[in-house]
């Protein structure tokens, strides 16, 4: 069965420290394309809607697809450049584009300047353009780290562009598609702001690409929101969408716990219906009494059945308790809630209590993870927000709702 695009969306915003907004994209499968204009005087506004324009009016060539691709690319270019140069006020414009077409089971990529193209699959998340900007030349060549780069004063400086010359070298790709492959295309507003890992625990978490691209935003605003910020996602998929929302993977605290090959549900059952403590000591009521040893005598051996028996039965009484401890913290991880973070760094809601037991079981699993990143909290509100404290749901859920509101002394905090 051929591949299609099974889900897709589409987000810009403005930032919180920009007044305008000079990101554009396309979302008109099977084309999907992000542009970050630059220029004085709106003219990045002016630069990046052209380029969206030539993407939206341009015709099926029969070309291969990164020869159409690129040919658009440079028609944005030359279109630009000569607005540029009939009008001064225009002078210098530019923008980045990164454009995308879905086809015959592939995804080809066209890709000037720093917005980017990513590929989650078997979720992992894979940068697939590379940024033509100083810093990342830098790195490319040894020059600094990537956590160098990560927080380089020059980030902005791009290297390659639409619009300031009258042609552009275009980087192309094709990628062959599989069933399930999530694509983003995203301006550096998003990538400025927050970390790969971030995005990927965001990806992961939302039940919807809609969700996801809402989370991406509000997680690049929350964390400083210096830029214009677009976002569009879109998966591959076999057939007509899914009915249902995308099921997560379980964390491990999302299965009954178990311990000894017994799951919580048959230990609480057997410490329930075990008998009482005093129920060993009826059997050796009805023994028959031992005349006491000669003085000297070695102590009377005990037969090997009973010697069998007691450890049978010492080791049938610790697995009762054993059961009843587990079973009643597995009750417990049922019913109260804390305030941690995820893997990403956002923060997050769980179920449950924050213990972990041998054998990699976890006594609580993610109940709500929120677009928020924990870096984004003020140090002095930071350790007692991520207290661990048990909470109620209801406490738990707003007390992260008036983080992600930005309302950072509400919502019950410790």
């Amino acid at each position: 069965m051929a591949l299609r695009i099974v889900e897709q969306a589409g987000r810009t915003d403005v930032g919180r420290q920009r007044t305008a907004n000079e990101d554009s994209l396309v979302v008109r499968p099977p084309l999907f394309a992000v542009a970050d204009g630059m220029g004085g005087a709106k003219a990045g506004e002016v630069a990046s809607a052209v380029a969206v324009e030539a993407v939206e009016t341009s015709r099926e060539s029969g070309e291969p697809a990164e020869a159409q691709l690129a040919g658009i690319v440079r028609d944005a270019n030359r279109r630009i450049y000569e607005l540029a140069v009939a009008d001064e006020s225009r002078r210098g414009m530019g923008t980045t584009l990164t454009l995308a077409k879905v086809h015959d089971g592939e995804v080809s990529l066209a890709h000037v300047g720093d917005s980017r193209a990513y590929r989650m699959r078997d979720g992992e998340l894979s940068q697939l353009t590379r940024d033509h900007s100083l810093v990342a030349e830098l790195e490319r060549s040894g020059q600094i780290t990537p956590e160098a780069a990560e927080h380089h004063p020059q980030r902005s400086i791009i290297t390659r562009a639409l619009g300031p010359e009258p042609d552009v070298e275009v980087d192309t790709y094709t990628l062959a598609g599989r069933d399930g492959d999530l694509f983003l295309i995203c301006s550096d507003g998003l990538t400025s702001m927050i970390s790969d890992e971030e995005v990927t625990s965001i990806l992961h978490s939302a039940d919807s690409l809609d969700a996801a691209a809402d989370a991406l935003v509000r997680a690049a605003n929350q964390s400083g929101g210096k830029d214009n910020i677009t976002v569009i996602l879109f998966r591959l998929g076999e057939g007509e969408p899914e009915a249902e929302p995308e099921t997560l993977e379980p964390l491990p605290g999302d299965q009954d716990t178990i311990a000894g090959g017994l799951r919580a549900e048959e230990l609480q059952t057997a410490a329930a219906g075990a008998p009482q403590a005093d129920a060993p000591d009826s059997t050796i009521i009805h023994r028959r009494a031992e005349p006491p040893p000669r003085a000297g005598a070695p102590p009377p051996a005990v037969p090997r059945r009973r010697r069998r028996g007691r450890r049978v039965l010492g080791f049938a009484l610790a697995l009762i308790l054993v059961g009843a401890v587990l079973g009643g913290l597995y009750a417990l991880s049922r019913q109260v809630y804390f305030v941690g973070t995820n893997d990403g760094g956002l923060v997050t809601v769980y179920r449950g209590i924050p213990y972990d037991l041998p054998f990699g079981i976890q006594l609580y699993q993610q109940d709500y993870a929120s677009g928020m990143p924990a870096r984004a909290i003020p140090a002095r509100r930071r350790d007692r927000v991520l207290d661990h404290e048990w909470r109620s749901r209801n406490d738990a859920v707003d007390l992260v709702r008036a983080l992600e509101r930005g309302q950072l002394d509400a919502g019950g905090g410790g």
